[in-house]
């Protein structure tokens, strides 16, 4: 057994080993990259067209400056070298500048034999700047540009014949040394989203996800039950859920277990328990032969148990499926089934427990005898048992079957005067092993009458359980074969 659990353990950690290029830890590093690069994008794009326009707005400063020494004295005067000389400092090929609607050219190298590209800066908007910073970057190089504007707040407007290849350049190298930043940012950040989100989700997930295939592998084991940790968000609920629903499946199979067992241990002794009751059987035909009259008063009913008793011990491996033989229905006076049911509880005399049956001896009932029989057998037993269990004399102690007929339903109610069920058989009512009314009850009393009942098509319930009064209710359809469901307003609501 345990080998086998330790391969089923093997088994279930294989299933549970997830590739590495397959795991939720990979896939969220990945995603992280991807997403803060593509936010870098979106930053990248205005970032290279502003670089663009101070790249531009800082050459034609620059001019102005040199502009205004030049106006101050005379621009004709320079010689040749020294305008190559400015024009080299500022990479320009000419400088103009524009006043009160007069042009004046100040310095220029050569005239170009065409401008390619007119930039205005004081004119120009987002969407242009960044389809011009692109253009340049992807087409240019060979061109040229031809940037004015005005700089300050004079109204002096300059003008700069220049090429683009220097501006093209910077924006190359900006671009790359954003998009090498941007690719560090990304890891930097990816890793630390990652390592939170890893501790924070992915790790408890993985947790629960070991738990998980190791109480699959071994439900019966009681120390493989996840241990919640103490937080109260939305991981934390699914452990606690987790673990309540580990401990439950635990339980249930123990408790199935145990009926396996139960199942098994009665099959190994119903042949003999036959051969029993056979021999009783033959010592009751005997006695039937006695011309007593008391012995000729008691043999029917001893009879009537033994034939019971045998058909109980045949049956018993049909209840150990869990499938009770369907109902064989048929008219009976119930008044009279109460009787064999008095009978058969052999009520000590000196316990002073009182057997009324108010059943009307005409009422008849369409349900199976033996199955009815066991039913009302079990509620009386109890009722009996819970009464014999108090030694106060004055106490009144009274069992009492009644019945009442409405349209096709008819209910059978079996009341006592004892000390009500105990909390725990209210809250685990019906439940096998559960819902024992006394210590070391089993519960199935209550169980397989729930069981038979509902084949009959009816409901039982419990309609009072207090200190001196009890009652159970059987309702059963009265109106045909088969099973027949119950209107909800028909059905009497379990009160404490």
């Amino acid at each position: 057994m345990a080998d086998e659990q330790q391969e089923n353990g093997k088994a279930a950690g294989d299933a549970g080993a997830v590739p590495l290029t397959r795991g939720l830890s990979t896939k969220l590093l990945l995603l992280t990259i991807l997403f803060v690069m593509g936010a870098e994008v979106l930053i990248f794009i205005p970032s290279v067209a502003n670089f663009g326009q101070q790249w531009m707005s800082q050459r034609l400063q620059t001019v102005a400056a040199v502009g205004v020494v030049l106006m101050e004295g005379e621009a004709d005067d320079l010689s040749r070298q020294a305008s190559n000389d400015l024009l080299m400092a500022t990479g320009a090929k000419a400088i103009a500048v524009r006043d009160e609607g007069s042009a004046r050219l100040l310095v220029v190298s050569e005239m170009p034999p065409e401008v390619d590209m007119h930039v205005n800066l004081d004119d120009i908007g987002p969407l242009q700047a960044i389809a011009q910073a692109f253009e340049t970057m992807f087409f240019g190089g060979n061109r040229i540009l031809r940037i004015y504007g005005r700089v300050g707040e004079g109204p002096r407007q300059y003008e700069i014949v220049i090429p683009d290849s220097g501006l093209r350049s910077a924006m190359l190298v900006y671009a790359r040394n954003v998009a090498a930043l941007s690719l560090i940012i990304s890891l930097i950040t990816a890793m630390l989203v990652f390592y939170a989100i890893n501790r924070i989700m992915i790790g408890p997930i993985r947790a629960m996800t070991r738990s998980m295939l190791d109480f699959g592998a071994a439900p019966d084991d009681a120390e493989r039950i996840i241990k919640p940790e103490d937080r109260g968000d939305e991981i934390g609920i699914a452990e606690h859920e987790l673990a309540e629903m580990e401990q439950t499946l635990h339980r249930t199979l123990g408790e199935r277990k145990r009926l396996a067992d139960l199942g098994l241990a009665v099959s190994k002794i119903n042949h003999d328990m036959r051969n029993m009751l056979a021999s009783a059987q033959l010592m009751s035909d005997r006695l039937a032969q006695v011309s007593d009259p008391a012995v000729q008063s008691l043999t029917p009913r001893l009879v009537r148990t033994l034939d019971r008793a045998v058909a109980y011990s045949e049956g018993v491996l049909t209840y150990g499926r869990t499938q009770e033989a369907p109902p064989t229905r048929r008219r009976l006076r119930l008044c009279q089934l109460v009787d064999d049911v008095h009978a058969t509880l052999a009520i000590d005399p000196a316990s002073g427990i009182e057997f009324v049956n108010e059943v009307d001896p005409a009422l008849e009932v369409h349900a199976d005898a033996e199955q009815l029989f066991r039913v009302l057998a079990n509620l009386c037993r109890n009722a009996v048992q819970a009464m014999s269990g108090e030694s106060e004399a004055a106490l009144v102690r009274r069992l009492t079957v009644s019945t009442d007929r409405e349209e096709r339903l008819v209910r059978v109610f079996v009341s006592d005067t004892g000390p009500g069920l105990p909390p725990r058989a209210r809250e685990n009512l019906f439940a096998a092993f559960r819902g024992a009314a006394k210590s070391g009850g089993t519960g199935l009393g209550l169980a397989i009458a729930q069981e038979l009942v509902h084949a009959h098509g009816g409901e039982i319930t419990l309609v009072e359980s207090s200190s001196g009064q009890t009652v159970f209710c059987i309702t059963i359809p009265d109106g045909g074969s088969g099973r027949q469901s119950i209107p909800p307003s028909r059905k009497r609501q379990t009160a404490n």
